[in-house]
């Protein structure tokens, strides 16, 4: 496998203190293998259980880890956007700190670097309980039917961007919503999005803050809000 020349790999966290050093150490040993020019962005949102000291205790002296710190949580959504703004380099491996998708996966997402500008992820099955199963089959009919577009799992915290393509698209949402935003703007602008099977690893602690009710009320205010300014051409190139 030819090495890229240069790729980002960053990663927002909130309550994910048990998995940062797991994400870390394994970021580093993927990025090693696929490339000779890489940093690895980590975003603390806020954390309560100030993930990001302990990230910054285990990256000193390793000039290509940065650390940025959000003082109030903001969420996921605008984690991920302070991520990809401050990403340098001509690729972006974004994937979720909780260790839910393996950065490994990496490997099989650039095998197609050279025809896309967007790499996505679908989970090949589902390993979360029959609440979760139903609301993430309800959220991705609901795209299908309002953007008119066939992916299989649009917000997959795992996904692989060419950074030229930040500079065309206005990412809005603060909410989890954000990947789904970029995806259907990406597609919606004639840029080449692609999709990969992966693996999910299920939190073996704790839960996840992404599907609380606050964040499912924000997604759809996000979802409806750029459907309604795609339908009133009010959509920002």
């Amino acid at each position: 496998m030819k090495k890229l020349n240069s790729i980002s790999l960053m990663f927002p966290v909130y309550k994910d203190s048990r998995t940062i050093k797991k994400m870390i150490y394994q970021s580093l040993k993927i990025l090693r293998e696929v490339s000779k020019n890489f940093e690895i962005l980590i975003v603390d949102d806020g954390c309560p259980e100030k993930t990001g000291i302990i990230a910054k205790k285990i990256a000193k002296n390793k000039k290509n880890i940065k650390i940025i710190f959000h003082k109030k949580n903001l969420g996921y959504g605008a984690a991920i956007k302070t991520g990809l703004k401050f990403s340098k380099h001509k690729w972006i491996f974004q994937i979720d700190g909780d260790a839910e998708y393996s950065v490994f996966d990496l490997k099989k997402l650039i095998t197609l670097r050279n025809n896309a500008d967007l790499v996505i992820t679908y989970r090949k099955k589902k390993k979360y309980n029959t609440l979760r199963i139903f609301i993430s089959w309800v959220y991705n009919k609901c795209i299908k039917l309002l953007f008119k577009i066939d992916f299989l799992d649009i917000s997959t915290g795992s996904r692989l961007i060419k950074k030229k393509i930040l500079k065309k698209i206005n990412i809005c949402s603060t909410s989890p919503f954000v990947g789904a935003e970029l995806a259907i703007k990406a597609e919606y602008l004639g840029f080449k999005v692609y999709q990969v099977g992966i693996q999910q690893h299920p939190r073996v602690f704790g839960k996840g803050s992404v599907v609380s009710f606050e964040n499912i009320l924000l997604t759809i205010k996000d979802m409806l809000t750029l459907f309604f300014r795609l339908k009133l051409k009010n959509y920002e190139k």
